[in-house]
C-alpha cells in the first residue's frame, strides 16, 4: 500500500488546535493531523499559537509522518489524529525493545 506525504505545507486548524497535513494512500487523500498537545509535549512547541505549532511540526515532521504511516499501514481508512499519548506509546515501545 503506497503511502505518500505530498510537499504541501501543513495548515493550522484554530478550531481543533491541530496541525493538519496531507497524506495520500493508494492515490486517495486521507486527512491527518497532530494535536497541539503532542507538539508541545514531544516536539518543543512553546504554545498553541499557530507559528509555534507549525515550527514544532517542521522540527518533528519525520517522526510525525512515520507515526502516521504506521497507523495508516494498519489499514485505517479514515482520518488520523495523532495525540500526545500516541507518541508516548512509541517512545515506551522503543524503550521496551532496547531492554531486550
Amino acid at each position: 500500500m503506497p503511502i505518500h506525504f505530498p510537499e504541501y505545507g501543513p495548515v493550522f486548524n484554530c478550531e481543533d488546535l491541530t496541525i493538519e497535513f496531507a497524506v495520500r494512500v493508494n492515490g486517495r487523500h486521507i486527512d491527518c493531523a497532530v494535536s497541539a498537545e503532542a507538539l508541545e509535549d514531544h516536539f518543543g512547541a512553546y504554545s498553541a499559537r499557530a507559528d509555534d505549532l507549525l515550527h514544532a511540526f517542521e522540527h518533528g515532521r519525520n517522526d510525525i509522518e512515520a507515526l502516521a504511516r504506521r497507523y495508516l499501514s494498519m489499514g485505517l481508512a479514515g482520518p488520523v489524529l495523532l495525540r500526545s499519548g500516541h507518541f508516548r506509546w512509541v517512545r515506551e515501545a522503543k524503550r521496551q525493545e532496547a531492554r531486550r
